[in-house]
């Protein structure tokens, strides 16, 4: 098992925080809702779908299963694919950096969903329409950006290894 540094920890620990804070916003809120929510946007952020309030149960509870699911498969960096061969030389330096890339991952999609929460409660009291258009192609350059940057790493360390 890999220890975590100090980094990995607060990471770790500001994951955590983000599932309890959106399940406790989630039902702060609740009470307050109209029977009818936006339960779904369109690609420019527009609500086109509308349903029961109970719905909005359903990005806590998706996030707290991809948060949960990922963090059980991040105790197992070696059934990851890598781009290169991994070895006794690099094998430690590829599995932080992966595990490091996950739990980053993990924080960035609980707070998408945390946003979109927040975003569909902010729509119902009539302050704002929907989620907006920017709020998809920030959402692809949130979950991208540690992805790239992750995968870059693990390259230039590789590189120099050879």
């Amino acid at each position: 098992m890999l220890q975590l540094s100090p980094i990995d920890k607060i990471i770790e620990i500001f994951g955590w925080i983000s599932v309890i804070g959106i399940w406790c916003f989630t039902w702060i809120h609740f009470y307050e809702l109209p029977k009818i929510i936006p339960i779904h946007y369109n690609a420019l952020g527009s609500i086109d779908k509308l349903g029961d309030k109970t719905n909005i149960f359903a990005l806590p509870v998706i996030s707290t299963l991809l948060f949960v699911g990922l963090t059980i498969l991040n105790k197992f960096p070696q059934v990851f694919n890598y781009h290169c061969e991994i070895t006794k030389e690099n094998a430690l330096y590829q599995y932080m950096n992966a595990t490091r890339m996950l739990r980053v991952l993990k924080l960035v999609i609980v707070l998408i969903f945390r946003a979109i929460v927040i975003l569909t409660i902010e729509s119902v009291n009539g302050n704002i329409k929907g989620l907006g258009t920017l709020f998809l192609p920030l959402s692809i350059v949130l979950v991208s950006t540690p992805i790239i940057y992750f995968l870059m790493n693990a390259y230039k360390r590789n590189r120099k290894t050879i």
